[in-house]
């Protein structure tokens, strides 16, 4: 059983509403910024969350923000890191019509 794992996503946000969504996201899990990394206490592990801002799409007019986040998870089965990814996804989805 694998309990450590890195993934690695490109989002369409600024690191402030990232930080905004982040209580919502992760179920009001304790967190601490450590090294650059936000540290969330998960279940019997933890998440280590890294952002980085990354230059903005263009589509037409439209200018998208790109925040590429890192996610490593430390001492969390499967279960449980796909459980953390089902609520943090739900929780930054955007609207779209």
């Amino acid at each position: 059983m694998e309990l450590s794992a890195v993934l690695d996503r490109e989002m369409g946000c600024t690191r402030e509403e990232l930080l905004r969504w982040l209580p919502a996201a992760t179920a009001h899990a304790p967190c601490r910024a450590e090294g650059g990394e936000l540290v969330l206490s998960v279940g019997a592990g933890e998440v280590r969350i890294a952002a980085a801002e990354r230059p903005p799409r263009r589509i037409a007019g439209v200018v998208l923000p790109v925040l590429a986040v890192r996610f490593r998870f430390v001492a969390l089965d499967a279960a449980a890191r796909e459980a953390f990814l089902a609520r943090w996804d739900l929780c930054t989805q955007r609207g779209g019509g």
